[in-house]
């Protein structure tokens, strides 16, 4: 399975994207500015979008993408997420107000988007993609995700100020299950001086993110770690920050490097 990363940053600047991952052709992991690097025709394959949140850095592109596409689709897009992000998209962005309610346009019969509620634990096969819902805390109800590819699971926290136990005890059985997690993705938005800050946002800094890792059980075979979502103005300090973190063995990766993941 490949994985584009159309965005990753903790918001926008030159070069600097948010959160978006296409995995395959035809499923969106959240719907920040990066889709904007997807072509027409690109837009119009995805067939599914799963959110994490309902923060504007992860669904900023998702009406542009609908207004961009949406007459030239057969069928509704199918955007998957919690009841709570699901109300939040209705009530602030598909307003008629923010945005057309391209959940009723152009008829309701045959909307531009379907929204779909998921819930922790729930498991989807998308275009031939396994992807399974995972816990995660953060200031709004939040899930991040995992998908199964032909090398192992790609792993997504979502943001978070520190998972669930639940979060880890999963990622720790998937590492145990077949290929094993082939990529790990956790944010890290803020650097250690802002860590109060990041505490408050419930975002993580390097020394929260440590703390996070002890969780980990990877064995003689650690997954890749790629930090995701740094602040454009502090992505240096932090990198430098998380790898002078004692962990073990893990060498985090800059999410920012790279364009493709395959697992």
């Amino acid at each position: 399975m490949q994985v584009r990363i159309l965005g990753c940053s903790g918001t926008i600047a030159k070069d600097c994207r948010t959160t978006s991952f296409l995995l395959g052709e035809h499923v969106l992991v959240d719907a920040g500015t990066g889709v904007g690097q997807l072509t027409l025709e690109e837009m119009q394959r995805v067939e599914h979008v799963f959110l994490t949140h309902s923060h504007l850095d992860h669904i900023a592109a998702l009406p542009l993408l609908l207004d961009a596409v949406g007459a030239r689709r057969s069928r509704p897009l199918q955007v998957h997420a919690l009841a709570q992000t699901l109300a939040a998209l209705r009530n602030h962005i598909f307003n008629d107000v923010i945005w057309p309610d391209f959940t009723r346009l152009p008829t309701p019969q045959a909307p531009f988007v379907q929204l779909s509620p998921l819930g922790v634990g729930d498991v989807f096969a998308c275009a031939g993609i396994t992807l399974e819902v995972l816990p995660a805390r953060h200031s709004v109800p939040a899930v991040g995700y995992a998908a199964r590819g032909g090398g192992g699971w790609w792993v997504y926290s979502g943001d978070t100020q520190g998972n669930e136990p639940a979060f880890w005890r999963r990622v720790n059985a998937l590492h145990q299950d077949g290929g094993g997690v082939a990529a790990l993705l956790i944010e890290t938005a803020f650097s250690n001086a802002e860590a109060d800050l990041a505490r408050r946002s419930q975002h993580l800094s390097p020394g929260a993110l440590a703390q996070e890792l002890d969780a980990l059980q990877a064995g003689s075979a650690p997954p890749p770690i790629y930090i995701t979502h740094t602040k454009p103005r502090e992505g240096r300090l932090i990198m430098r920050e998380v790898q002078a973190l004692p962990l073990g063995g893990l060498q985090p990766i800059d999410l920012q490097s790279v364009s493709t993941l395959q697992v």
